[in-house]
């Protein structure tokens, strides 16, 4: 037991790694100009050629189920792989990694609040005031903590998306937590990225359309290897495999390390500073998550 536990706590790690590498990778693609939803949609055109041969059989025969949950797949499809992805790649053009992972790890808090809101599940007192000082913590960020910002409104543009991009995935959660999926975890990640990609199609025609065009060079081939192979396709099957060794509620700490991976990784590779307003922001959002986790139920 105490073996396979050690594997399950290896494997969330590097879950968390590599998800936390997507955000340098993306702020690297910024530098070399490579268009955020080009680079979005063909991570997902290559996972979803990956895993089709894997999942096809299962999928064309639950055909009659996946047609009748059509609407909810696209949803799911397109608030986490058209939404999410394609938003935090243009997002990290506009502003740092430490802000943006510092706000991506606030997301368990407002799957809370949203569950709660569509009534998926029920909240209390302590998760309540857990989004409400995370909301505050991602205000200090995007402010950074500075009056002339709030009274001019003159807030960066990567802040602001960034915020769309945590709303997006807590939606996506929130509707995956609704319903109990009746195909596998495999066959379900080949159909959320064919819906996604149904969106993202007309999307990458118009970026293209608009001059921003892929240049098909060294930059672009690894920066398209990691973000498919690692947390495109990697971390999913690590996540997948150490929930069923440790149980979701354990394995769902371990996503509380993509701040700390992302913010040494930028540190060290873009020399981005922890500045005080990401001080302030990370005590708010560690005392959100921590409160959050408080299980006494309202009446």
């Amino acid at each position: 037991m105490r073996n396979k536990n050690g594997l399950a706590y290896l494997l969330l790690i590097f879950a968390t790694l590599f998800w936390s590498g997507n955000f340098i990778v993306g702020k690297a693609a910024s530098i070399y100009q490579i268009p955020p939803f080009s680079l979005n949609f063909y991570r997902w055109l290559f996972a979803g050629v990956i895993l089709l041969p894997f999942t096809y059989k299962e999928i064309i025969n639950n055909l009659n189920y996946i047609k009748s949950k059509i609407s909810h797949f696209i949803l799911l499809g397109f608030t986490s792989i058209t939404i999410f992805n394609s938003i935090v790649y243009y997002s990290l053009y506009h502003t740092q990694v430490i802000s943006g992972v510092l706000m991506i790890s606030t997301i368990p808090v407002w799957i809370i609040l949203i569950s709660s809101m569509l009534k998926i599940e029920k909240t209390n007192i302590f998760q309540l005031s857990g989004v409400a000082l995370s909301l505050i913590g991602v205000i200090f960020i995007i402010t950074k903590a500075d009056i002339n910002l709030i009274r001019n409104l003159d807030f960066n543009r990567g802040d602001l998306t960034m915020v769309v991009a945590m709303l997006a995935w807590a939606i996506y959660s929130s509707f995956l937590k609704k319903d109990k999926i009746k195909i596998s975890q495999i066959a379900l990640l080949e159909v959320v990225i064919i819906s996604g990609l149904f969106f993202l199609i007309p999307i990458f025609i118009i970026e293209m359309s608009l001059g921003n065009n892929i240049q098909f060079n060294q930059p672009f081939f690894l920066t398209l290897a990691y973000v498919v192979l690692f947390p495109g396709l990697a971390s999913f099957f690590f996540w997948i495999k150490g929930i069923g060794i440790i149980g979701a509620n354990r394995a769902g700490i371990f996503l509380h390390l993509m701040p700390i991976f992302g913010a040494i990784m930028a540190m060290l590779i873009f020399d981005e500073k922890f500045m005080f307003y990401h001080i302030l922001g990370a005590i708010f959002i560690i005392i959100g998550i921590s409160l959050s986790n408080k299980k006494t139920k309202l009446n």
